[in-house]
């Protein structure tokens, strides 16, 4: 009898890293519901239900769900376009619903499949992007400077831009900020140096956790000894969590008589799409940073996201994805399973309720220093150099998905990388898909791959250098399939060429279309029935 394999037990680093992600989480799940123009329990719902039940249900290892600061432009819009209704909110929550069964409908559909499509290059680019746009957003809390809401990853914010909110943050710096971060960044650079590492009790403890306590009693002490120096809630410098009160006051339910509007269907239609193509870029980026390389069932995922969704609509929490920022920190932190999300949603639900006065003594400054950590290691130059080593092909794809990410958002940027892609796709499927050759009056023409409609411009100019009088053989021997559209190409050429005196000769090419195969295929079949 064959000894059963032991299985190693990933809790020493799943509840570490969950409760990291936990601490990067909370503030961004409050900063995204104020500017989604819902309460701070939306956020936490949202947040909650992405770590406890997405968490379960989907088969990711690494991904973490929850509010994206991507759909707060959805969301906004969405609120004045239901001004009709009794109250917005509400109506959007059926919307939210719907578009959590559409969701789990394109999970049933096998849609998820579409995250296939996107190449490796666009990915790393579109982590790099996020890992630069980490490090731009949080320069200014790290300053002091926090105006700007937790989890703003848009280039266009509310006072300019990425840039002109750094501008600002120099010009007004808040000394104590800055100490704290700098506290916070040389706590987490020494435990990841080789003599914590090579500490075993590390592992459970894990450098942003050291760092943001350390920030927290560091800044609680000054408030009792220099309270004129010390970062204040007041002030927007610390973590502000509701009282228990107020989040249970909030609780909203949906209003069902919005459903006719049809302001409520065209937002569910939208939500569910940006939502699922967010999701599953980020899935595939979840799988990128993964050291096991396992791979997500995409399709399970948009189901998991769906009832998600379902759910968050129907307690009035916000719509959810997955978030790379979070994904990154849980991979960084030692994540191996997903009871790491699972256990940073538990606490979600549970810390903002019984200790929110402890939760509400973290600087924001600190909090920036584990995030920017976390982008250094999206983006650091090496990352960038070993993508450059690939070569160009998979570079111009890269820089164009990060730069596009920096300077406008996510979806685009992985949208600009994509077209860049498709260029050097296109390019690399012309490459030598001909051979034309000659001796004398004998021209030889050979299709060296599977040739489809997308040559058609290489062959027409291929075809082009033909001069008359002369005999042209084409051979499609190294071609498993030919696209109707090039055979239908080259007998218009085998008819014109006629009138130039130009005789064309086939070889093993009129039997390779996709129409040709199936035609030749039914009849075999016939002859079998028959015979």
């Amino acid at each position: 009898m064959p000894k059963s394999r032991k299985v190693e037990s990933t809790w020493g680093n799943d509840l570490p890293a969950g409760l990291v992600v936990f601490l990067v989480a909370l503030p961004l799940c409050l900063g995204i519901a104020t500017a989604s123009g819902a309460t701070p329990l939306a956020g936490i719902i949202a947040g909650a239900l992405g770590g406890i039940l997405v968490g379960a249900i989907s088969k990711s290892p690494l991904s973490v769900s929850g509010p994206a600061a991507g759909l707060v432009a959805i969301v906004l819009t969405a609120l004045e376009s239901l001004k009709g209704a009794a109250n917005p909110y509400q109506a959007f929550q059926v919307a939210l619903i719907i578009a959590g069964g559409l969701q789990i409908l394109m999970g049933l559909l096998r849609l998820g499949a579409i995250a296939n499509f996107v190449p490796n290059s666009v990915i790393k680019g579109m982590l790099a992007g996020i890992g630069v746009v980490i490090i731009l957003k949080q320069i200014p809390h790290a300053l002091g400077w926090d105006k700007e809401y937790e989890g703003d990853f848009g280039f266009v914010s509310k006072f300019g831009n990425t840039f002109t909110d750094i501008a600002k943050a120099v010009m007004s710096i808040t000394p104590t900020a800055l100490v704290i971060f700098l506290i916070g960044v040389a706590i987490i650079y020494f435990w990841d140096s080789k003599p914590m590492k090579s500490q075993a009790w590390t592992k459970f403890v894990p450098g942003p956790l050291v760092a943001v306590i350390v920030g927290a009693i560091v800044n609680t002490v000054l408030v009792g000894s220099q309270p004129a120096i010390a970062l204040r809630a007041e002030d927007l410098h610390l973590v502000k969590l509701p009282g228990t009160s107020e989040l249970t006051s909030a609780l909203t339910f949906p209003d069902w008589t919005a459903v006719s509007m049809p302001a409520v269907w065209i937002t569910a239609g939208i939500l569910a799409v940006v939502a699922s193509l967010e999701t599953l870029l980020s899935i595939d980026a979840a799988d990128k940073l993964d050291d096991q390389r396992r791979a997500t069932p995409t399709n399970r995922e948009l189901v998991a996201q769906g009832i998600g969704n379902g759910v968050s609509g129907l307690l009035g929490g916000l719509p959810l994805t997955s978030v790379v920022v979070r994904t990154s920190a849980n991979a960084y932190s030692g994540g191996k399973t997903n009871k790491s999300t699972i256990f940073h949603g538990v606490l979600l639900a549970v810390a903002v309720i019984s200790i929110p006065s402890v939760l509400n003594t973290i600087p924001l400054a600190v909090l920036a220093s584990v995030l920017i950590m976390v982008g250094w290691k999206l983006t650091k130059p090496s990352v960038i150099k070993k993508v450059y080593a690939d070569g160009l092909d998979q570079f111009i794809p890269f820089i164009i998905t990060l730069l596009g990410v920096v300077f406008t958002d996510l979806l685009k940027g992985v949208v600009f990388g994509l077209l860049a892609g498709l260029v050097y796709v296109v390019k690399a499927n012309h490459h030598k898909s001909f051979t034309l050759v000659h001796e004398g009056k004998l021209w030889l023409l050979r299709f060296n791959k599977d040739i489809t409609f997308t040559n058609k411009v290489g062959l027409r100019n291929t075809l082009d250098q033909i001069p008359d009088n002369v005999t042209l053989v084409i051979n499609g021997t190294k071609a498993d399939f030919i696209d109707h559209d090039i055979l239908e190409m080259v007998k218009d050429f085998a008819e014109s060429g006629k009138y130039r005196g130009i005789a064309v000769e086939m070889t093993d090419v009129e039997d390779k279309t996709w129409f040709i195969n199936m035609r030749k295929h039914r009849q075999y079949l016939k002859d079998i029935n028959n015979g």
